[in-house]
C-alpha cells in the first residue's frame, strides 16, 4: 500500500503576498470607511443641534438685554455663561467634523490608489505587476502630492487657530460691550468697571491676531529681511514654548533674494515647531551664517532624537509630510536639507542655500 503524500500550503511569491496584502487592506480601509462614515454623520447630527443651542441662547441673551435695568445680574452672567459655553462646544464640534471630513478624504484617497493597484495586478503579467506594484507600493507620494497635503495641513490648523482664537475672543468682546453700553445709564461705576475688563480683553485679542498674522506671513519679512525676522521669532518662541532657544548670526547680515528668505524662513518655523512639539528638548540653539555665496541655517535640539532614515524613507514621507517636504522644496531652490539625529542624542537640521543662481 502506497502512503499518500502529505502536501502543505503552497507559498506566495513575494508578488502574490503584495497583492494579498494589497487586498486585506483594501477591505480593512473599506470597513473603515464606512464607521468612518456613521461617525461623521452622527458629528455633523450634533453640529445641528449645538448650532441650534446657540441660536436659542443668544436670543435668550437678546432678550435679556431688552430688560437689562430689571434682570438680576447673576440672571445676565449665566446666560452670558450659557452663550460662551455653546460657542465654545460649537467650534470644538465643527473642527471636530472638518478633522473626520479630511480623513475621510485621505482613506478614499488612499483606497482608490489600492484598488488601481490590485486592478493593475490582475490585469499585467505577473513580473510587469511585480514591478508596477513594488514601484508604486514602496515609493515616495510624489512632490505635488506631498506639497498639497502639507498645505491642506497649514490650512487646517490655521482654521483651527482662528476658531479657538480670535474668532472666540471677538464674540466674547461684542457681549462684553453690549454688556457695557446697558450699564452707562443705570450704573456708571460698574459701566467703568466693565470698560476696564473689555480694555484688558481687546489688548489680549490684538496680540493673538497680531501673533496669527506673524505666524501666517510676517510683513517684516518683507520689509526688514530673514535676519530681523529670524532673532523676532525666535524670541517669541522662546517666550511662548518655555524652552530656553539662542540665536547666533554670523557673516555680514544682507538681505538675499525674497523666495530664498521665504524657503529658509519657513524651514527655520518648521523645525522649531518640531523641536517643541516632538523632541522634548530642554535646549535649543539656532544658527544663522553667510559664508561666501552660501547661507548656511540651523536648529539643534538636545531633546529625545529619532531615527532620520525612517522618517525621510518613502513609509515615513507618508506619516511626517514636513521635513521630506521641506526638503524637495529647497532642493528645487538649488539648497539642501541635511538631518543629524539618533535616538536619545538630540537632533540637527540645518538648510544650505546658495546666495547666486547656479550655486
Amino acid at each position: 500500500m502506497v502512503a499518500r503524500q502529505r502536501t502543505g500550503p503552497v507559498a506566495l511569491t513575494p508578488i502574490q503576498q503584495l497583492i494579498e496584502d494589497s487586498r486585506k487592506e483594501y477591505d480593512q480601509i473599506q470597513e473603515q470607511l464606512k464607521e468612518m462614515q456613521v461617525l461623521t454623520q452622527q458629528t455633523s447630527a450634533e453640529v445641528d443641534r449645538l448650532a441650534q443651542r446657540n441660536a436659542q441662547v443668544t436670543n435668550r441673551l437678546k432678550q435679556i438685554e431688552a430688560q437689562f435695568e430689571t434682570v438680576p445680574r447673576s440672571d445676565i452672567q449665566e446666560v452670558y455663561n450659557a452663550v460662551q459655553d455653546a460657542q465654545k462646544r460649537l467650534f470644538m464640534m465643527r473642527g471636530q467634523l472638518e478633522k473626520l471630513q479630511s480623513d475621510q478624504q485621505n482613506l478614499q484617497r488612499y483606497a482608490a490608489h489600492l484598488r488601481s493597484l490590485l486592478e493593475i495586478a490582475g490585469s499585467l503579467p505577473e513580473d510587469a505587476a511585480a514591478a508596477q506594484l513594488a514601484g508604486e507600493a514602496t515609493g515616495p507620494l510624489p512632490t505635488i502630492v506631498r506639497i498639497i497635503e502639507a498645505q491642506e495641513q497649514e490650512r487646517q490648523r490655521l482654521v483651527r487657530q482662528l476658531h479657538d482664537g480670535p474668532a472666540q475672543s471677538l464674540t466674547n468682546l461684542i457681549l462684553q460691550a453690549e454688556i457695557c453700553e446697558r450699564l452707562f445709564d443705570s450704573d456708571a461705576t460698574r459701566a467703568r468697571d466693565e470698560l476696564g475688563n473689555l480694555k484688558t480683553a481687546v489688548s489680549g485679542t490684538f496680540q493673538k491676531v497680531r501673533d496669527f498674522m506673524f505666524d501666517l506671513r510676517p510683513m517684516m519679512l518683507d520689509d526688514l529681511g530673514l535676519i530681523p525676522t529670524l532673532k523676532r521669532y525666535v524670541s517669541t518662541f522662546a517666550e511662548k514654548s518655555g524652552i530656553p532657544t539662542n540665536l547666533t548670526i554670523t557673516g555680514s547680515e544682507q538681505r538675499f533674494t525674497s523666495y530664498r528668505e521665504v524657503a529658509v524662513f519657513r524651514a527655520m518655523q518648521e523645525f522649531l515647531t518640531n523641536a517643541r512639539l516632538h523632541s522634548h528638548a530642554t535646549r535649543i540653539q539656532v544658527t544663522l551664517d553667510t559664508v561666501n555665496d552660501l547661507l548656511r541655517a540651523s536648529v539643534e535640539d538636545n531633546g529625545s532624537g529619532f531615527e532620520p532614515k525612517e522618517i525621510m524613507s518613502p513609509s515615513g514621507q507618508r506619516k511626517t509630510i514636513g521635513l521630506p517636504t521641506q526638503k524637495e522644496r529647497l532642493e528645487m531652490l538649488g539648497g539642501k536639507l541635511i538631518l543629524e539625529s539618533s535616538p536619545g542624542r538630540g537632533t540637527k537640521v540645518t538648510v544650505e542655500m546658495p546666495l547666486v543662481d547656479g550655486g
